[in-house]
């Protein structure tokens, strides 16, 4: 039989999760593995990487304007980044390739998105952290840029904030 790398379990399980009923938190399936290398071109034009998110505990959220969950999921989002942001907590929207960049800058502007916002244009980000398709899908990561946690669908945000509080906390 076949030894399967992690990330391939990891998509298994994804697979079967969503075929017995939709979205899933997925806890364990990353190991702590380092987040992938990866560019980020904010909206400002500038750029961020994944070592760049070394220090901070961050969540990498792939949204789309057009995704109902990803619309509703945000407040919560904006709330999250708002109550830890002082203790080294950092957020990074990731707008997927299929997303118009005028409609994630209308969005960023009229919500007032306090974090940064990326746009994906070729899909070469959403490709690097698992081939992410289904939105929102988001990741959490250490401070020695390792990720810890990955969410398909909305997380359960009150699970979410224990594990930020208890990643803060760590040296």
């Amino acid at each position: 039989m076949a030894k399967l790398s992690p990330v391939a379990v990891c998509r298994m399980v994804l697979a079967g999760a969503l075929v017995l009923g939709g979205a899933a938190a997925l806890s364990g399936c990353s190991g702590a593995q380092a987040a992938p290398d990866s560019t980020f071109v904010l909206l400002d034009g500038s750029k961020k990487t994944t070592a760049d998110l070394k220090g901070k505990v961050t969540l990498v959220n792939f949204w789309a304007t057009s995704c109902v969950t990803c619309v509703a999921e945000m407040p919560k989002v904006i709330s999250t980044y708002n109550k830890y942001r002082e203790q080294g907590y950092d957020t990074l929207a990731v707008a997927m390739s299929y997303d118009p960049p005028s409609y994630v800058v209308n969005y960023t502007e009229t919500r007032q998105l306090p974090f940064k916002v990326a746009i994906d244009n070729t899909g070469v980000v959403a490709k690097a952290w698992g081939d992410v398709q289904l939105t929102p899908t988001s990741y959490l990561v250490n401070k020695r840029g390792q990720i810890v946690k990955q969410y398909v669908g909305e997380p359960d945000f009150a699970a979410l904030h224990q594990l930020i509080e208890k990643l803060l906390a760590e040296t």
